[in-house]
Protein backbone atom coordinates (compact mmCIF):
# COMPACT_ATOMS: atom_id res chain seq x y z
CA UNK A 1 0.00 0.00 0.00
CA UNK A 2 2.92 2.13 0.23
CA UNK A 3 4.16 1.81 -2.58
CA UNK A 4 0.92 2.43 -4.38
CA UNK A 5 0.42 5.67 -2.37
CA UNK A 6 3.75 6.99 -3.96
CA UNK A 7 1.60 6.98 -7.05
CA UNK A 8 0.05 10.37 -7.42
CA UNK A 9 -2.54 8.92 -9.94
CA UNK A 10 -3.80 6.79 -7.56
CA UNK A 11 -6.82 7.65 -5.96
CA UNK A 12 -7.41 6.22 -2.75
CA UNK A 13 -10.59 4.84 -1.67
CA UNK A 14 -8.71 3.24 1.80
CA UNK A 15 -7.37 5.78 4.11
CA UNK A 16 -10.04 6.46 6.84
CA UNK A 17 -8.87 9.85 7.04
CA UNK A 18 -11.60 12.81 7.04
CA UNK A 19 -12.13 15.78 4.60
CA UNK A 20 -9.26 18.24 3.98
CA UNK A 21 -11.07 20.95 3.42
CA UNK A 22 -13.98 20.84 5.41
CA UNK A 23 -11.08 21.30 8.74
CA UNK A 24 -12.25 23.79 10.89
CA UNK A 25 -8.95 26.49 10.10
CA UNK A 26 -11.29 29.42 11.00
CA UNK A 27 -12.37 28.06 14.34
CA UNK A 28 -9.03 26.87 15.64
CA UNK A 29 -7.38 30.19 14.13
CA UNK A 30 -9.93 31.86 16.60
CA UNK A 31 -9.49 29.38 19.72
CA UNK A 32 -5.55 29.88 19.27
CA UNK A 33 -6.27 33.55 19.19
CA UNK A 34 -8.12 33.47 22.36
CA UNK A 35 -5.81 31.15 24.46
CA UNK A 36 -2.91 33.06 23.80
CA UNK A 37 -4.29 36.87 23.69
CA UNK A 38 -2.60 38.91 25.46
CA UNK A 39 -3.28 39.14 29.03
CA UNK A 40 -4.81 35.69 28.82
CA UNK A 41 -3.44 33.03 31.32
CA UNK A 42 -1.42 30.83 29.74
CA UNK A 43 -2.20 27.83 31.35
CA UNK A 44 -2.91 26.06 28.24
CA UNK A 45 0.34 26.32 27.33
CA UNK A 46 1.38 24.31 30.85
CA UNK A 47 1.72 20.89 31.88
CA UNK A 48 -2.21 19.32 32.42
CA UNK A 49 -3.76 16.22 34.84
CA UNK A 50 -2.80 12.99 32.97
CA UNK A 51 -6.84 12.57 33.45
CA UNK A 52 -7.63 15.47 31.08
CA UNK A 53 -8.90 18.55 31.85
CA UNK A 54 -11.39 18.92 34.42
CA UNK A 55 -13.26 21.79 32.34
CA UNK A 56 -13.46 19.62 28.92
CA UNK A 57 -14.28 16.33 30.81
CA UNK A 58 -17.43 18.56 32.56
CA UNK A 59 -18.41 19.67 28.78
CA UNK A 60 -17.89 16.07 27.50
CA UNK A 61 -19.97 14.58 30.48
CA UNK A 62 -22.62 17.02 30.11
CA UNK A 63 -22.75 16.13 26.23
CA UNK A 64 -22.84 12.28 26.82
CA UNK A 65 -25.04 12.83 29.91
CA UNK A 66 -27.56 14.15 27.28
CA UNK A 67 -27.04 11.62 24.70
CA UNK A 68 -27.98 8.84 26.77
CA UNK A 69 -31.12 10.79 29.03
CA UNK A 70 -30.47 9.49 32.60
CA UNK A 71 -27.01 9.85 33.39
CA UNK A 72 -25.48 12.08 35.37
CA UNK A 73 -22.73 14.52 34.18
CA UNK A 74 -20.77 15.06 37.18
CA UNK A 75 -20.38 11.28 37.39
CA UNK A 76 -19.33 10.48 33.57
CA UNK A 77 -17.14 13.69 34.19
CA UNK A 78 -15.34 11.88 37.09
CA UNK A 79 -14.99 8.82 35.19
CA UNK A 80 -13.56 9.61 32.31
CA UNK A 81 -9.64 10.05 30.77
CA UNK A 82 -8.81 12.25 27.91
CA UNK A 83 -6.81 10.38 25.42
CA UNK A 84 -4.21 10.96 22.31
CA UNK A 85 -7.13 9.61 20.24
CA UNK A 86 -9.41 6.87 21.01
CA UNK A 87 -6.94 4.48 19.88
CA UNK A 88 -4.36 5.38 22.61
CA UNK A 89 -7.63 4.36 25.04
CA UNK A 90 -7.79 0.96 23.16
CA UNK A 91 -4.43 0.10 23.32
CA UNK A 92 -4.20 1.41 27.65
CA UNK A 93 -7.33 -0.91 28.24
CA UNK A 94 -5.85 -3.73 26.71
CA UNK A 95 -2.44 -3.28 28.10
CA UNK A 96 -3.70 -3.32 31.28
CA UNK A 97 -6.24 -6.75 30.62
CA UNK A 98 -4.16 -8.89 28.98
CA UNK A 99 -1.00 -10.48 29.07
CA UNK A 100 0.11 -12.99 25.47
CA UNK A 101 -1.75 -15.50 24.64
CA UNK A 102 -4.96 -14.41 26.25
CA UNK A 103 -8.46 -13.78 24.04
CA UNK A 104 -10.66 -10.50 23.25
CA UNK A 105 -14.16 -11.52 22.06
CA UNK A 106 -14.77 -9.16 19.04
CA UNK A 107 -17.72 -8.13 16.42
CA UNK A 108 -17.03 -9.56 12.94
CA UNK A 109 -15.86 -7.56 10.91
CA UNK A 110 -14.21 -5.44 13.22
CA UNK A 111 -11.80 -2.44 13.51
CA UNK A 112 -8.94 -3.60 11.70
CA UNK A 113 -6.30 -1.36 13.36
CA UNK A 114 -7.69 -2.75 17.23
CA UNK A 115 -7.27 -6.33 15.54
CA UNK A 116 -3.52 -5.57 14.36
CA UNK A 117 -3.28 -3.62 18.11
CA UNK A 118 -3.93 -6.80 19.45
CA UNK A 119 -1.64 -9.09 17.42
CA UNK A 120 1.09 -6.35 18.21
CA UNK A 121 0.55 -7.33 21.74
CA UNK A 122 0.22 -11.14 21.22
CA UNK A 123 -3.44 -10.87 22.20
CA UNK A 124 -6.01 -13.34 19.88
CA UNK A 125 -9.03 -11.63 18.44
CA UNK A 126 -12.23 -14.40 18.50
CA UNK A 127 -15.59 -13.16 16.52
CA UNK A 128 -18.68 -13.46 18.23
CA UNK A 129 -21.25 -15.35 15.92
CA UNK A 130 -23.02 -13.42 13.18
CA UNK A 131 -25.72 -13.49 10.98
CA UNK A 132 -26.09 -13.06 7.29
CA UNK A 133 -27.12 -9.45 7.59
CA UNK A 134 -24.05 -8.12 9.78
CA UNK A 135 -26.24 -8.49 12.93
CA UNK A 136 -25.27 -10.71 16.30
CA UNK A 137 -26.43 -14.67 15.58
CA UNK A 138 -29.09 -14.20 18.89
CA UNK A 139 -29.80 -17.70 18.48
CA UNK A 140 -25.97 -19.29 17.95
CA UNK A 141 -24.92 -16.67 20.78
CA UNK A 142 -26.01 -18.68 24.01
CA UNK A 143 -24.51 -22.04 22.89
CA UNK A 144 -21.47 -20.43 21.49
CA UNK A 145 -20.92 -18.96 24.76
CA UNK A 146 -21.70 -22.45 26.89
CA UNK A 147 -19.15 -24.16 24.51
CA UNK A 148 -16.24 -21.56 25.11
CA UNK A 149 -17.01 -21.61 28.83
CA UNK A 150 -15.94 -25.34 28.78
CA UNK A 151 -12.95 -25.12 26.20
CA UNK A 152 -9.75 -24.68 27.67
CA UNK A 153 -9.60 -21.36 25.88
CA UNK A 154 -12.29 -19.61 28.65
CA UNK A 155 -9.26 -18.99 31.15
CA UNK A 156 -8.08 -16.53 28.64
CA UNK A 157 -10.32 -15.05 27.43
CA UNK A 158 -10.59 -11.29 29.16
CA UNK A 159 -12.59 -8.43 27.67
CA UNK A 160 -15.19 -7.92 24.82
CA UNK A 161 -14.88 -5.46 22.41
CA UNK A 162 -17.28 -4.02 19.69
CA UNK A 163 -17.89 -0.98 17.52
CA UNK A 164 -20.98 0.30 17.66
CA UNK A 165 -22.50 3.52 15.99
CA UNK A 166 -21.79 3.19 12.10
CA UNK A 167 -18.93 0.74 12.65
CA UNK A 168 -15.37 1.07 10.84
CA UNK A 169 -15.57 -1.13 8.53
CA UNK A 170 -19.12 -1.89 7.82
CA UNK A 171 -20.83 1.36 8.27
CA UNK A 172 -23.65 -1.07 10.36
CA UNK A 173 -24.85 0.67 13.83
CA UNK A 174 -26.19 -2.33 16.47
CA UNK A 175 -29.76 -1.78 17.89
CA UNK A 176 -30.43 -1.49 21.51
CA UNK A 177 -32.26 -4.57 21.43
CA UNK A 178 -29.12 -6.39 20.13
CA UNK A 179 -26.85 -4.63 22.61
CA UNK A 180 -29.51 -5.56 25.75
CA UNK A 181 -29.58 -9.15 23.99
CA UNK A 182 -25.31 -9.42 23.61
CA UNK A 183 -25.28 -8.18 27.47
CA UNK A 184 -28.37 -10.81 28.81
CA UNK A 185 -26.09 -13.59 27.03
CA UNK A 186 -23.16 -12.79 28.56
CA UNK A 187 -24.69 -12.70 31.64
CA UNK A 188 -26.69 -15.88 31.73
CA UNK A 189 -23.41 -18.11 30.81
CA UNK A 190 -21.77 -16.46 33.42
CA UNK A 191 -19.49 -13.95 31.63
CA UNK A 192 -18.60 -11.40 33.82
CA UNK A 193 -16.27 -9.58 31.00
CA UNK A 194 -14.64 -5.99 30.66
CA UNK A 195 -16.35 -4.54 27.85
CA UNK A 196 -15.39 -1.26 25.38
CA UNK A 197 -17.99 0.00 22.99
CA UNK A 198 -16.09 2.06 20.74
CA UNK A 199 -18.50 4.82 19.84
CA UNK A 200 -15.72 6.91 17.65
CA UNK A 201 -18.45 7.71 15.18
CA UNK A 202 -21.79 8.28 16.93
CA UNK A 203 -21.71 11.97 16.50
CA UNK A 204 -21.31 11.71 12.48
CA UNK A 205 -24.87 10.25 11.81
CA UNK A 206 -26.18 12.12 8.26
CA UNK A 207 -29.64 12.87 9.21
CA UNK A 208 -30.61 11.68 12.37
CA UNK A 209 -29.06 10.20 15.55
CA UNK A 210 -28.97 6.43 16.00
CA UNK A 211 -31.86 5.52 18.42
CA UNK A 212 -29.82 3.41 21.01
CA UNK A 213 -28.26 4.37 23.84
CA UNK A 214 -24.55 2.74 24.85
CA UNK A 215 -23.60 0.30 27.49
CA UNK A 216 -23.64 2.99 29.76
CA UNK A 217 -27.20 3.10 30.20
CA UNK A 218 -28.73 -0.26 29.83
CA UNK A 219 -29.81 -2.32 32.55
CA UNK A 220 -28.10 -5.36 31.27
CA UNK A 221 -24.97 -4.34 31.35
CA UNK A 222 -24.96 -2.80 35.12
CA UNK A 223 -22.96 -5.31 36.50
CA UNK A 224 -20.05 -5.19 33.53
CA UNK A 225 -16.95 -3.05 33.93
CA UNK A 226 -17.69 -1.01 31.20
CA UNK A 227 -15.30 1.66 29.16
CA UNK A 228 -17.23 3.65 26.70
CA UNK A 229 -14.85 5.35 23.95
CA UNK A 230 -15.00 8.06 21.78
CA UNK A 231 -13.26 11.16 19.93
CA UNK A 232 -13.64 14.39 19.09
CA UNK A 233 -11.07 14.03 16.08
CA UNK A 234 -13.49 12.66 13.32
CA UNK A 235 -16.15 15.39 14.47
CA UNK A 236 -14.06 18.15 14.38
CA UNK A 237 -10.16 18.03 13.60
CA UNK A 238 -8.05 15.01 13.34
CA UNK A 239 -4.84 16.33 14.38
CA UNK A 240 -6.04 17.87 17.17
CA UNK A 241 -6.00 13.83 18.31
CA UNK A 242 -8.11 14.33 21.63
CA UNK A 243 -10.25 11.25 22.34
CA UNK A 244 -12.10 10.27 25.63
CA UNK A 245 -13.19 7.19 27.44
CA UNK A 246 -15.40 6.59 30.21
CA UNK A 247 -14.74 3.81 32.46
CA UNK A 248 -16.89 2.38 34.98
CA UNK A 249 -14.65 0.46 37.37
CA UNK A 250 -12.08 2.47 39.24
CA UNK A 251 -9.44 -0.14 39.21
CA UNK A 252 -9.06 -0.60 35.87
CA UNK A 253 -9.38 3.08 35.04
CA UNK A 254 -6.69 3.73 37.64
CA UNK A 255 -4.22 1.43 36.06
CA UNK A 256 -5.14 2.56 32.42
CA UNK A 257 -4.13 6.34 34.15
CA UNK A 258 -1.04 4.60 35.38
CA UNK A 259 0.18 3.11 32.67
CA UNK A 260 -0.81 6.36 30.82
CA UNK A 261 1.28 8.67 32.93
CA UNK A 262 4.25 6.81 31.30
CA UNK A 263 3.21 6.99 27.90
CA UNK A 264 2.91 10.87 27.75
CA UNK A 265 2.12 12.06 31.54
CA UNK A 266 -1.39 13.61 29.89
CA UNK A 267 -2.88 14.53 26.53
CA UNK A 268 -1.36 17.18 24.98
CA UNK A 269 -3.18 20.16 27.29
CA UNK A 270 -3.09 22.77 24.48
CA UNK A 271 -5.05 20.85 21.87
CA UNK A 272 -7.09 19.76 25.13
CA UNK A 273 -7.80 23.79 25.35
CA UNK A 274 -8.94 24.30 21.45
CA UNK A 275 -11.18 21.71 21.66
CA UNK A 276 -12.72 22.96 24.93
CA UNK A 277 -12.66 25.83 23.51
CA UNK A 278 -14.57 24.98 20.43
CA UNK A 279 -17.47 23.57 23.29
CA UNK A 280 -17.89 26.71 24.56
CA UNK A 281 -18.09 28.85 21.64
CA UNK A 282 -20.47 26.47 19.64
CA UNK A 283 -18.00 26.15 16.75
CA UNK A 284 -17.74 22.21 17.63
CA UNK A 285 -21.10 21.97 16.51
CA UNK A 286 -21.29 23.95 13.62
CA UNK A 287 -18.31 22.09 12.28
CA UNK A 288 -20.74 18.72 13.09
CA UNK A 289 -23.17 20.09 11.50
CA UNK A 290 -21.28 21.42 8.46
CA UNK A 291 -19.60 17.48 8.15
CA UNK A 292 -22.25 15.65 8.44
CA UNK A 293 -24.53 17.53 5.43
CA UNK A 294 -20.94 16.93 3.48
CA UNK A 295 -20.62 13.14 4.12
CA UNK A 296 -23.69 12.53 3.32
CA UNK A 297 -22.68 14.27 -0.15
CA UNK A 298 -19.77 12.38 -0.30
CA UNK A 299 -21.18 9.25 0.66
CA UNK A 300 -24.28 9.41 -2.26
CA UNK A 301 -21.56 10.30 -4.82
CA UNK A 302 -19.71 7.29 -4.61
CA UNK A 303 -22.91 4.70 -3.71
CA UNK A 304 -24.77 6.27 -6.72
CA UNK A 305 -21.53 6.02 -9.10
CA UNK A 306 -21.40 2.12 -8.27
CA UNK A 307 -25.19 1.72 -9.19
CA UNK A 308 -24.92 3.56 -11.84
CA UNK A 309 -22.11 2.08 -13.62
CA UNK A 310 -23.64 -1.34 -12.88
CA UNK A 311 -21.67 -2.80 -10.14
CA UNK A 312 -24.62 -4.31 -8.68
CA UNK A 313 -25.16 -6.62 -11.91
CA UNK A 314 -22.36 -7.94 -11.47
CA UNK A 315 -23.43 -9.49 -8.30
CA UNK A 316 -21.36 -7.00 -5.65
CA UNK A 317 -23.75 -6.31 -2.44
CA UNK A 318 -23.49 -3.31 -0.14
CA UNK A 319 -25.41 -1.33 1.42
CA UNK A 320 -25.48 2.74 1.67
CA UNK A 321 -25.14 4.08 5.64
CA UNK A 322 -26.57 6.76 7.39
CA UNK A 323 -23.36 7.14 9.16
CA UNK A 324 -19.72 7.11 9.12
CA UNK A 325 -16.85 7.39 6.44
CA UNK A 326 -17.32 4.11 4.99
CA UNK A 327 -18.84 1.71 1.97
CA UNK A 328 -18.93 -2.10 3.29
CA UNK A 329 -18.80 -4.24 -0.43
CA UNK A 330 -18.81 -8.01 -0.71
CA UNK A 331 -17.83 -9.16 -4.07
CA UNK A 332 -19.54 -12.33 -5.59
CA UNK A 333 -18.58 -15.77 -4.04
CA UNK A 334 -15.56 -17.20 -5.48
CA UNK A 335 -13.50 -13.25 -6.05
CA UNK A 336 -10.50 -13.17 -3.87
CA UNK A 337 -10.19 -9.24 -2.81
CA UNK A 338 -7.36 -10.08 -0.38
CA UNK A 339 -4.27 -7.76 -0.44
CA UNK A 340 -2.63 -10.02 -2.37
CA UNK A 341 -4.96 -10.87 -4.83
CA UNK A 342 -5.17 -10.27 -8.43
CA UNK A 343 -8.21 -8.28 -8.13
CA UNK A 344 -6.52 -5.63 -5.55
CA UNK A 345 -3.12 -5.52 -7.94
CA UNK A 346 -5.58 -4.87 -10.97
CA UNK A 347 -7.32 -1.90 -9.11
CA UNK A 348 -3.69 -0.34 -7.68
CA UNK A 349 -2.76 -0.63 -12.08
CA UNK A 350 -6.12 0.51 -12.70
CA UNK A 351 -5.72 4.22 -9.92
CA UNK A 352 -7.89 2.96 -7.19
CA UNK A 353 -6.99 1.64 -3.92
CA UNK A 354 -9.56 -0.05 -1.12
CA UNK A 355 -9.13 -1.76 2.12
CA UNK A 356 -9.34 -5.48 1.45
CA UNK A 357 -12.03 -6.89 3.97
CA UNK A 358 -9.74 -9.58 5.42
CA UNK A 359 -8.02 -7.40 7.44
CA UNK A 360 -11.60 -6.63 9.19
CA UNK A 361 -12.17 -10.29 10.55
CA UNK A 362 -10.19 -11.57 14.02
CA UNK A 363 -10.69 -14.76 12.60
CA UNK A 364 -12.23 -16.75 9.84
CA UNK A 365 -11.60 -14.32 7.50
CA UNK A 366 -13.54 -14.07 4.34
CA UNK A 367 -11.62 -13.31 1.05
CA UNK A 368 -14.58 -11.56 -0.78
CA UNK A 369 -15.71 -8.51 1.51
CA UNK A 370 -13.32 -4.70 1.01
CA UNK A 371 -13.51 -1.28 2.45
CA UNK A 372 -14.30 1.57 0.57
CA UNK A 373 -14.01 5.52 2.39
CA UNK A 374 -14.89 8.43 0.94
CA UNK A 375 -13.70 10.97 4.00
CA UNK A 376 -10.75 12.13 1.57
CA UNK A 377 -11.10 12.71 -1.93
CA UNK A 378 -13.39 15.28 -3.63
CA UNK A 379 -16.90 14.10 -4.68
CA UNK A 380 -15.61 14.30 -8.51
CA UNK A 381 -13.07 11.74 -7.51
CA UNK A 382 -14.92 10.03 -5.95
CA UNK A 383 -17.07 9.51 -8.58
CA UNK A 384 -14.25 8.99 -11.22
CA UNK A 385 -12.73 6.72 -7.88
CA UNK A 386 -16.24 4.47 -8.43
CA UNK A 387 -15.69 4.81 -12.16
CA UNK A 388 -12.38 3.01 -12.34
CA UNK A 389 -13.43 0.25 -9.19
CA UNK A 390 -16.16 -1.19 -11.45
CA UNK A 391 -14.03 -0.88 -14.72
CA UNK A 392 -11.91 -3.73 -13.08
CA UNK A 393 -14.43 -5.31 -11.43
CA UNK A 394 -16.33 -6.12 -14.60
CA UNK A 395 -12.96 -7.31 -15.75
CA UNK A 396 -13.30 -9.73 -13.11
CA UNK A 397 -16.90 -11.28 -13.38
Amino acid sequence: MTSALENPALLSLAAGFTDNGSLPAEEVRHGVANLTAQGADPEALQYGLNQGRLELRRMLGARLAAQEQGLDAETLSAQMLVTNGSQQALYLAIQVLCNPGDIVLVDRPSYFVFLEMLNGLGVRPVSLPTASDGALDLVALRPWLRRLRGSPDAARVKALYFVSYFSNPSGRSMSESEKIALGDSLRSEGWHLPVLEDAAYRELYYQAPWPARSVLALDAWDQFPRFYLSTLTKSFATGLKVGFGVCTDAGWRDRMLHVKGHHDFGTSNFAQAVVEHALRDGSFVRQLTRVRALYLKKMRALHETLLNEGLASLGWRWRAPSGGLYLWLEAPGGLDTGMDSAFCRACVEGGVLFVPGDLCFGDDAPRNFLRLSFGVLRVDDLREAGRRFVAVARRFR
